[in-house]
């Protein structure tokens, strides 16, 4: 079992529908244990002692028709170790429900609004998750990605981890069944950052390639011929890259 000491955010786009996590914390690879997200089900993030079954599970019970608050009321009360969790959930109406065990580590804590759930543990102070709330209030009009990145860094600029930076990851999925993005970074000094920094390569360079890949109503790709001869260019030297520096 992983103590995984983060900050993270859970929210849906209720222009799209998209569903998504944003997360850091200082123990590599966050990406592949605390994030959880279903196409039109809902979104969890799950942390502090971490259970991916929290995650596993919380999904199942919201595609079954519970609420968020419903499914973490089920998942918490049937969790012997309950009290070292803490947990995040959205739900595909954009309703809330976050969980923050008695033994998480301090600070501890969470906030959740209409569409989102911020929390985080063993963190610098309150002021980070505080700043994550109010930049999720404040950003309801940009797109998902932008949205979740913006209340990571706030999370980030109000201190974060006390222990420090290694991990970040953002996964969003939009109506089919494989993500429409999800970027990690594993090993970083300013891995916020770093993930910011990714995101922007992403939306030149992957998102349109995702955007044309197979769905369930068109099996066979769709790549405008732009794309295309973006992709058989060298990674340096397509839109949003070095140049070769």
């Amino acid at each position: 079992m992983i103590e995984l000491n983060t900050f993270s955010v859970a929210a849906i786009c209720e222009r799209t529908g998209m569903l998504g996590v944003a997360v850091s914390t200082a123990v590599p690879a966050v990406g592949a244990i605390c994030p959880f997200v279903k196409p039109g089900i809902g979104a969890i993030a799950t942390q502090s002692w971490v259970n991916p079954y929290l995650g596993i599970d919380g999904l199942k019970l919201l595609e079954e028709g519970k609420s968020a608050q419903e499914t973490l009321d089920t998942l918490i009360a049937a969790d012997p170790g309950r009290d070292d969790r803490q947990l995040g959930i959205v739900d595909s109406q954009g309703r809330a429900a976050a969980y923050t065990g008695v033994s998480c580590v301090d600070w501890a804590g969470h906030e959740t609004g209409q569409g989102f759930s911020v929390q985080g543990n063993m963190l610098v102070g309150a002021a980070t998750v505080e700043r994550m709330a109010e930049t999720a209030e404040r950003s309801r009009s940009a797109d998902l990605p932008e949205r979740l990145m913006l209340v990571l860094e706030a999370g980030q600029a109000a201190g974060g981890d006390k222990r420090g930076k290694q991990s970040a990851a953002l996964k969003i999925f939009n109506v089919e069944e494989y993500p429409w993005l999800d970027l990690r970074v594993d090993e970083h000094r300013s891995p916020v950052a770093e993930l910011r920094r990714i995101l922007q390569v992403a939306r030149h360079q992957l998102l349109p390639f995702v955007d044309g890949m197979p769905s369930r109503k068109q099996p066979l790709a769709n790549l405008p011929e732009q794309v295309t001869a973006m992709l058989m260019t060298p990674p340096p030297f397509r839109p949003g890259g070095n140049g070769g520096s």
